[in-house]
């Protein structure tokens, strides 16, 4: 039989997706920081960052005193982060990042960084949760409460080029994927002793789920009964 296709087993590239992803992300982080023009944003040594879904939904806050480029790799192109390998953030999931840069905070030796950035993302966390429609994002961990700090503009950026949106956006893609993740979570909570922030992170998981494959069937001409009285499904903050 004649192949009319080759297909090269020797390649060493990536695939053209995530080749695609990766340079978004570059083009991203070689953006100015608004904080310090002189710089790029991957530059900034010091920031909080915030990923969103297709929805624009935000999914997940966090800090780093390293810089983004490195933890945006962490996360997002395959070098592995704890909320990833934990099954609480699947990049698939991220469509789009924001950055913000605080270049004071980046200015200090690294041990001191932590404790100034944490009031900073503490700020970001309670403004994601004031824009989610599920009252919560996927973070584990609590943070610290802490006085509103006044934030700089974000530098924010879609990471999925238009040219494969649509196959990620897919709802069907989205409910196939984000019940992939569930399950590898509950079965990560079923192995071993985890902490209640898990188990929040769980519970929104699912909602979210819910709401996704609701809203796919109502789409297409289904009828989705209304959720029970209040207080049925407890509430992620109440776990």
């Amino acid at each position: 039989m004649e192949l009319w296709r080759s297909i090269d087993m020797a390649t060493t590239q990536l695939p053209r997706e995530v080749r695609a992803i990766r340079d978004a992300i570059r083009t991203l982080l070689s953006r100015p920081d608004p904080q310090r023009p002189t710089q790029t944003i991957g530059q900034a040594r010091a920031g909080i960052y915030a990923f969103y879904d297709y929805d624009d939904e935000p999914v997940y806050v966090g800090q780093t005193a390293e810089g983004f480029s490195n933890r945006l790799g962490r996360h997002l192109t395959g070098q592995r982060s704890d909320a990833v390998a934990k099954y609480v953030l699947d990049p698939f999931e991220v469509c789009d990042v924001a950055l913000w840069s605080l270049p004071h905070i980046g200015d200090l030796p690294s041990a001191a960084r932590k404790a100034k950035l944490d009031p900073y993302e503490r700020t970001v966390y309670d403004k994601l949760i004031s824009e989610s429609a599920y009252d919560a994002i996927l973070n584990e961990g609590a943070i610290a409460p802490g006085r509103a700090m006044p934030l700089p503009e974000p530098v924010r950026g879609t990471i999925i080029p238009d040219e494969i949106f649509p196959d990620r956006a897919h709802p069907d893609v989205r409910i196939a994927r984000r019940a992939q993740t569930m399950a590898m979570l509950a079965r990560n909570i079923s192995e071993r002793k985890v902490s209640t922030g898990l188990r929040r992170t769980l519970l929104t998981q699912t909602i979210r789920l819910q709401r996704l494959a609701g809203a796919r069937f109502a789409a297409l001409g289904g009828v989705v009964e209304p959720e029970g009285p209040e207080g049925d499904v407890p509430a992620p903050d109440d776990l």
